[in-house]
């Protein structure tokens, strides 16, 4: 019997351990979700139930048909946020990403610097500047207020995503394309822009999602107006004597669907997004 022989059942057992490890620890993280399924079909009656039931022995959709009555109007705002952040932040990082990575301007690594730290402030704190600022100049409760507000913490890390896949592009197409009469701005919009497809795929993503489940600045610049987002509206099932669970996991599930198909079809953008610009040749 061979050396390799021998090494197989030990590998095979070690890769059984593996997968089995891996499935008790992804069913732990996944767990939430599941029992936020559950509970958005179980029936108020059954929800002090001891113990609970693992599944919906009545199952309901009277917390869905709450959803769909009250909550579509959050969500339609919700949506707005989001998309209209993403154009704004892909709008503003973009070209800055393309000026630190190819144009190389002078205090570029300081604007780096400044950038990185931006990212370590506390959303509350920025809340409250904001909170100021919109006071003055009458944006509180307002939509175009929140997509400035959220686009905030996006653009910082947008632009280091969009500097460090733009390192990654070939200095000699920006040369030729220089040498066949394009400007900065042309190059940049014709060839720089259509190469970082993954890059922008990852920022737009990132963004969509921070600002789809942003609840601090929602809290603190939109409370009580006309349009608020569905983590505000989810609230409106949460009172003092009363918390209408049903119709609070509905709403979650419903909130939670366009993120996770969004992430599913960009997994694979994603991937090569993140990881541009960490290996240089």
């Amino acid at each position: 019997m061979t050396t390799a022989s021998l090494s197989r059942p030990r590998r095979s057992r070690s890769h059984w351990w593996k997968t089995v490890t891996g499935t008790a620890l992804t069913a732990v993280m996944l767990f939430p979700v599941y029992w936020m399924l559950n509970v958005s079909f179980t029936r108020d009656q059954d929800m002090r139930k001891s113990p609970p039931d693992l599944f919906p022995a009545h199952g309901t959709l009277d917390g869905y048909r709450r959803v769909l009555d009250e909550q579509l109007p959050y969500l339609a705002t919700s949506l707005v946020i989001g998309l209209a952040t993403v154009v704004l932040t892909v709008a503003l990082a973009a070209p800055a990403g393309y000026a630190l990575a190819k144009l190389r301007p002078r205090g570029g690594g300081i604007l780096s610097f400044v950038l990185l730290a931006a990212q370590m402030i506390p959303g509350i704190i920025m809340a409250m500047g904001f909170y100021a600022i919109y006071l003055s100049l009458g944006l509180l409760q307002s939509v175009p207020g929140l997509i400035v507000a959220d686009s905030t913490l996006a653009v910082p890390f947008a632009v280091l995503i969009f500097t460090a896949f733009m390192s990654g592009i070939p200095r000699e197409l920006i040369q030729a394309a220089t040498m066949d009469g394009a400007g900065a701005l042309r190059t940049f919009r014709s060839v720089i822009l259509p190469m970082s497809r993954n890059a922008v795929v990852t920022v737009s993503l990132f963004t969509f999602l921070w600002s789809w489940s942003d609840f601090v600045f929602a809290g603190t610049l939109a409370s009580g107006g006309a349009h608020q987002p569905i983590t505000l509206g989810i609230y409106h099932y949460i009172g003092n004597n009363n918390q209408e669970w049903n119709a609070i996991m509905a709403t979650a599930v419903l909130a939670s669907v366009p993120a996770a198909v969004i992430l599913v079809l960009a997994q694979r953008y994603v991937a090569a997004g993140v990881t541009a610009g960490a290996v240089k040749d």
